[in-house]
């Protein structure tokens, strides 16, 4: 057997470096690639630690700061979110919004949205996007409530119907320890009719991410969208853009029963009038996709105490429009909304007028809690709240109907016209005007449940909540019992 020895390398420091400056450095340059090149993946760039981010997110919570007080056992409200958050271990975390937080388009509930987001700030929300009934308010006060908002607010396909351009910011990046999480906010425009916010444009979901997308990527490491839309238009987005991570939905049902995965991205979504939180808990780790480690959808029930610090919120919004002069204060200004060229025939008289002729419907009505209705707003101090008023008064809302300013002396509680209408012509008829011919519509359910309705009344059942008060026609006063026979 041969045996062949190679000459051995000299050591590195015996290396002759050529004699020029150039040469030397070239060589110093090819020395340290070498380096590089035998060093380990990564070293000199600190590897990021895994994260372990929670999500927690609402929708729907429509104006409701505290629960209506309309009975016992009332889930939800502002007031029990941050008793359950407050409690939460700090951590990473964010604190999510995706839409419909205001009651409404009215002045009213404007007043209100501001009192809605100081509590989302004492919250220590990130961000609230917005839904379909933002969206309803004009383009100029949108912008106000942009100036001086104390959470962010995002909506990256709402538009200025004149320029183009987003009113809100499209997005915000947050960093949680070394992690960039990108927070961006959509709207479905589909739907709208006639109630989009004058000087509003909707731009198309798809339209808007195709554009942002790829842009956003560049500056984060993880996407969470908030998209106001159906379940079926969530999976329609995970299928189409792999770079969601994460998608958050609320123009929904009912809340997820579970945790969903479709193409790249985690789906969930929430709703139910503020009386549910969603909870999503991830794993963050360098070169892995995101990973669920727990899932939750949490009704915020009657038994979770509710926080002194938002119902001080609650009591200082109907303060403040105790003392504010509101469009729905002024009786012309409803008349105008009134079908051009439609006379209104008959007005409300109060249901005194009523009872010299029912007055067995009458005594039925005063055993019940229809004919206290107000009082229970004036034991919340909701009696000037306009949310309020309409299913405790007679005709708020109609030129002829209780007004703010009466302060509960005429046209209270929930009296005949509630139910049946102005009653002024039949009033006048049964009192021998021959010129008036009127009769009521016939009732049912339906009627009730203009009111009985949601966190405003327990389930409602018919056969139950009529019979306590079920009236009818009655003989006139004047007329006499029939002789009995001898």
């Amino acid at each position: 057997m041969r045996l062949v020895v190679s000459s051995p390398r000299p050591p590195f420091s015996a290396v002759r470096l050529p004699a020029s400056a150039g040469a030397t450095a070239a060589l110093a340059r090819l020395l340290t690639l070498g380096l590089l090149l035998i060093l380990p993946a990564g070293c000199g760039q600190p590897q990021r630690a895994p994260l372990d981010l929670t999500l927690y997110f609402t929708c729907d919570t429509r104006g409701r700061l505290v629960p209506c007080g309309c009975f016992t056992g009332q889930f939800g409200g502002l007031t029990r979110l941050k008793t359950v958050l407050d409690a939460e271990q700090p951590g990473d975390a964010l604190r999510l919004d995706v839409g419909d937080a205001i009651g409404g388009k009215e002045d009213y509930h404007v007043i209100e949205y501001d009192y809605l987001r100081r509590a989302y700030a004492d919250m220590q929300f990130d961000a609230l996007n917005l839904g379909h009934r933002e969206a309803e308010l004009p383009a100029a006060t949108l912008r106000g409530l942009k100036t001086n908002s104390p959470v962010p607010l995002l909506s990256a396909n709402l538009l200025d119907a004149v320029t183009g351009a987003p009113i809100f910011d499209p997005f915000r990046i947050f960093r949680r320890g070394a992690w960039r999480i990108a927070v961006v906010g959509v709207m479905d425009p589909r739907g709208w009719g006639d109630n989009l916010g004058a000087g509003l444009a909707v731009e198309k979901m798809e339209s808007t991410l195709s554009r942002l997308l790829p842009e956003i990527r560049k500056q984060a490491d993880l996407i969470v969208l908030l998209a106001f839309t159906d379940e079926a238009t969530l999976t329609k987005l995970a299928q189409e853009f792999y770079e969601l991570d994460v998608i958050l939905g609320g123009k929904v049902s009912q809340p997820a029963q579970k945790l969903e995965k479709e193409n790249r991205s985690l789906i969930s979504f929430v709703t139910n009038e503020s009386r549910a939180l969603g909870r999503l808990r991830l794993r963050l780790a360098p070169g892995a996709p995101v990973t669920s480690l727990d899932h939750e959808i949490r009704l915020l029930h009657d038994r979770i105490p509710e926080d002194p610090s938002v119902q001080a919120l609650a009591a200082a919004y109907r303060q403040q429009i105790r003392a504010t002069r509101l469009a729905v204060d002024s009786p012309e200004r409803l008349q105008a909304d009134r079908v051009p060229g439609v006379r209104v025939a008959a007005t409300f008289v109060g249901s005194e007028a009523c009872a010299e002729c029912h007055r067995t419907a009458t005594a039925l009505w005063k055993k019940s809690g229809h004919a206290h209705a107000f009082r229970t707003l004036v034991e919340k101090k909701a009696d000037a709240d306009p949310k309020c008023i309409g299913c405790h008064t007679v005709g708020f809302g109609s030129p002829s109907g209780y007004q703010r300013d009466f302060a509960g002396r005429q046209l209270t509680d929930v009296g005949c016209e509630s139910c049946h209408g102005p009653g002024s012509l039949h009033v006048k008829q049964h009192r021998g005007d021959l010129s008036v011919s009127f009769k009521f519509r016939p009732l049912g359910a339906g009627d009730c449940q203009k009111c009985h309705y949601g966190e405003f009344s327990r389930p409602f059942d018919w056969d139950q909540f009529w019979p306590p008060i079920r009236h009818g026609k009655e003989p006139p006063p004047t007329a006499q019992a029939p002789a009995s026979p001898p």
